[in-house]
């Protein structure tokens, strides 16, 4: 099933022509329906499995579709990831989705200067993308607020867990509304992390993919360079569909 199938907006639609995106890896075919349907999702999946778009896509067609006024640092979405390279890749992903709708997008992590992640913050923003570290500094300082979150999404929750963000994690849900939907994904899965995903999402959707056959068959799998902060990182795309035989 092509994404011009997709009940999605057609402004992401038309950001997914323009990168080249025309079939859903796997992990995307998998778990967008289960996330456009509002359910949890406890997903298993290796990075280069297209696993940012599986999220992204869904969440910014739900904040479109449903625009609500944010201000005084609110946020609809958090995204928190483990590492400052991490959250601006996500994010750069995040832009390239929404880039045609009015979805407002904000990446903070620590060792830079704050203030201009603060002024952002102080209109609110629809999807928040952060470390744990730099999301509870600017939370104590007033400049977060997360009473109104609709989505939480845990990304690569192992490396988060290794690094010992647990009680971090458990925080943040501590400071939630009652109701939200939380997706949940990680590279591995052993008891601790079982039992740390159990513990946040209910009655969840769970897509385990195969280490050995991590991206869709039907996709030509190319990694870009992108230059950002003075650092490189890795902005995994699938640039050139491959169209199975058919009548």
């Amino acid at each position: 099933m092509k994404f011009s199938k997709y009940k999605i907006a057609e402004e992401i639609k038309k950001s997914l022509e323009e990168l080249g995106f025309a079939k859903p890896t796997d992990i995307q075919y998998k778990a967008i329906p289960s996330i456009m349907k509002g359910e949890d999702v406890l997903a298993i999946a290796q990075t280069g499995t297209g696993k940012t778009g599986a999220f992204a896509i869904p969440i910014i067609d739900h904040l479109f579709a449903n625009p609500k006024e944010t201000k005084n640092g609110l946020i609809r979405c958090l995204v928190m990831v483990p590492t400052r390279e991490l959250a601006i890749q996500i994010t750069e992903v995040f832009d390239l989705i929404a880039r045609y709708t009015t979805v407002e997008i904000l990446c903070t992590f620590g060792g830079v200067d704050q203030a201009p992640q603060i002024e952002q913050l102080k209109n609110g923003v629809d999807v928040l993308i952060s470390t744990p570290g730099r999301m509870f500094d600017l939370r104590s300082q007033g400049h977060i607020n997360l009473k109104e979150v609709e989505i939480l999404v845990l990304d690569e929750a192992d490396h988060m867990l290794a690094l010992g963000f647990i009680k971090d994690i458990r925080d943040v849900v501590l400071r939630m509304p009652k109701k939200y939907q939380t997706l949940f994904f990680s590279a591995t899965i052993n008891e601790e992390i079982k039992d740390l995903a159990y513990s946040l999402v209910k009655n969840p959707i769970r897509i385990q993919l195969s280490p050995k056959d991590p991206v869709s068959k039907n996709v030509e799998h190319h990694v870009a360079f992108i230059e950002m902060d003075d650092k490189r990182f890795f902005l995994e795309r699938i640039i050139k569909e491959h169209e199975p035989p058919g009548p």
